[in-house]
């Protein structure tokens, strides 16, 4: 059955060749068997339940976290030539008709079902009238309270399965670690299903990361060679998302806010502008992002640290899914630090499950005080090895790591005559000889320690208190008002002469101002930029007629080798990527027509 699905995947998506990792999935799945594959963003994993529903017989239903990403996913399936349809609490009363008499009829082939459908007790009765042959779940670690995401409403899944009885069943996430996969599979499976873990690295994507210094400036320093791009930025808090979405307004961008304080109408024309348009920069907090599958987002930002690795992965994976570069700046602080450390501690999880979440704050720390390549870094924390990547801010920058043993000595002595009682800002203070007030107080000026550090400026001394941290030489006191640093085992094998350690030097240098980390030439360097934006704005009409995301007529990279190419007619088109005979048929002449002039 592959080589008829290799025969669909061009006739109708106008793919040439499978992704890495579909293949080894596609195989079990069109073999009948329940599966469970962890791929990463980007990978295509949507093509691993469409593609067996068009080759296969019955129904498929797919179950997706978002009602406008499953709107648009619908609407693109529709335009390849595909009968789809979704049922969630969107539909109008004509649209809701529609979609029940197509279900009576048997004429659909992929039916998206919002999670909220779930707990319905006539739903499992609906889809097995419909004929229902496989059950596909999206975004799957919802289920797992182990997930970086959990979805209370995620748990029905497992009733709704066996309610159905004998259904093929597959479930699809970007992120899953071992404890993850198997509360996954237990869940959702009565037995073993195949699982895939395909490989983590997205090597189109720029990984860049930079202590917090003045972060509107950063972000605005970030963005101001994408305007007319689409990107994300994230922040922590509401009030972060308006105030930095107003900044990039005013410096040009068409930027907008998504938090959950909005009401759900403004929400929703944020996300639909995101999605349907052309250059739009979502300033959002975490509550943004889940299933987003636009293909052209160039960017994504954290303005504030992410939740975790697993998170941040995932939230950078929503840059670059067509497989064009793309990048990627994180800023970071020890507030930051210190709140999601107290979040932790004064949450209501279980003491294993806080233990879990403090591994995982540990690792992403790390990663952003790494002293080696970015993405070995993080490839490593999911199990994988890799040569450098060349490509992270850390490659660029030719970072190089230097013996910084005498550097953490003077901080944990400092740390150590002050009776491990205070945070960094006295700490520092005491160590480039500064006598505030609270020093003087204390009798601190009066130490050995005092102006030991003063050949180094400040902001160098906060970054080597961010790496004895991320090294685990201290450890700070969530109790103390101040953020009180403890010196760990390794700390005092460190302070006592016993051990040594490394200490990354580029953050001890002045940052270069404006400094361009973008990505290698882009792929679109072939493509004449006057046609390129004609055959965007002809896609823009007509999408906007339609009523359809603007990469559901053509994604970029489609619209790119067009304008490379240029091809003639009609057939030499049918070679261009992303091209089916649907679109070919509808939008084809409509092109020819803008290459020709």
């Amino acid at each position: 059955m592959l080589d008829q699905a290799r025969s669909v995947l061009k006739s109708v998506f106008g793919f040439d060749a499978f992704r890495p990792g579909q293949e080894a999935v596609l195989g079990p799945v069109l073999a009948g068997r329940d599966v469970l594959a962890i791929m990463p963003t980007g990978a295509g994993k949507s093509l691993c339940y469409q593609l067996p529903a068009l080759v296969g017989d019955g129904l498929t239903v797919v179950v997706s976290p978002l009602i406008a990403l499953m709107r648009d996913q619908v609407a693109a399936l529709t335009n390849t030539g595909i009968a789809a349809a979704a049922l969630n609490s969107g539909n109008d009363p004509d649209e809701h008709r529609r979609v029940m008499e197509a279900l009576r009829a048997g004429t659909l082939r992929l039916l998206y079902l919002a999670p909220e459908r779930l707990a319905r007790p006539d739903t499992a009765e609906l889809l097995r009238r419909a004929g229902i042959r496989c059950l596909a779940i999206d975004e799957a670690h919802c289920v797992s309270q182990w997930g970086h995401d959990f979805r209370p409403e995620y748990l029905a899944l497992g009733d709704l399965r066996r309610a159905l009885g004998p259904v093929q069943t597959l479930a699809f996430t970007a992120t899953a670690d071992a404890a993850t996969r198997t509360d996954i599979a237990r869940r959702l499976f009565d037995s073993e299903p195949f699982v895939y873990v395909g490989g983590f690295d997205r090597p189109n994507l720029l990984l860049a990361m930079q202590p917090k210094d003045g972060p509107r400036r950063q972000i605005l320093s970030f963005l101001a060679g994408r305007k007319g791009e689409s990107g994300i930025v994230y922040c922590s808090s509401r009030a972060g998302t308006e105030e930095l979405a107003a900044a990039l307004a005013e410096a040009g961008h068409r930027a907008l806010a998504y938090h959950a304080g909005l009401e759900k109408g403004q929400r929703a024309a944020a996300q639909d502008a995101f999605l349907r348009e052309d250059g739009v920069v979502m300033v959002a907090t975490i509550a943004f992002g889940m299933g987003i599958d636009k293909p052209d987002v160039r960017f994504v930002a954290h303005a504030d640290l992410p939740k975790s690795i697993e998170a941040y992965y995932q939230e950078i994976g929503r840059a670059g899914r067509d497989g064009l570069p793309a990048e990627t700046l994180t800023l970071y602080g020890m507030g930051d630090v210190r709140l999601r450390r107290l979040q932790i501690e004064e949450g209501q999880a279980p003491e294993e499950q806080k233990r879990i979440e403090r591994q995982k704050l540990n690792a992403l720390l790390s990663l952003c005080e790494a002293p080696r390549c970015r993405r070995q870094t993080l490839l490593a924390y999911f199990g994988e090895d890799s040569a450098p990547c060349g490509h992270c801010d850390l490659c660029l920058g030719e970072v190089q790591a230097f013996d910084g043993t005498v550097e953490a000595q003077k901080a944990l002595s400092a740390i150590w005559r002050t009776g491990q009682r205070f945070g960094t800002e006295h700490l520092v203070n005491i160590l480039v000889g500064t006598a505030s007030d609270a020093v003087t107080q204390r009798g601190h000026e009066r130490l050995p320690t005092f102006g030991v550090g003063a050949d180094r400026p400040r902001d160098q001394w906060r970054a080597i208190f961010r790496q004895i941290y991320a090294a685990g030489l201290i450890a700070q006191d969530l109790s103390s008002d101040f953020g009180a640093w403890r010196i760990t085992e390794q700390g005092v094998a460190v302070l006592k002469g016993k051990a040594a350690i490394e200490l990354r030097s580029d953050v001890l240098k002045p940052r270069r101002r404006g400094r361009d980390r973008r990505a290698a030439a882009p792929s679109d360097a072939a493509a004449d930029p006057a046609l390129l934006a004609a055959m965007k704005a002809l896609r823009r009409e007509l999408a906007t007629a339609q009523g359809i995301p603007a990469y559901a007529v053509f994604p970029d990279r489609t619209l790119i080798e067009l304008a490379a190419i240029r091809p003639a007619s009609l057939e030499e088109m049918r070679a261009v990527h992303g091209i089916g005979e649907a679109k070919l048929e509808r939008y084809g002449r409509l092109f020819l027509a803008a290459l020709a002039g």
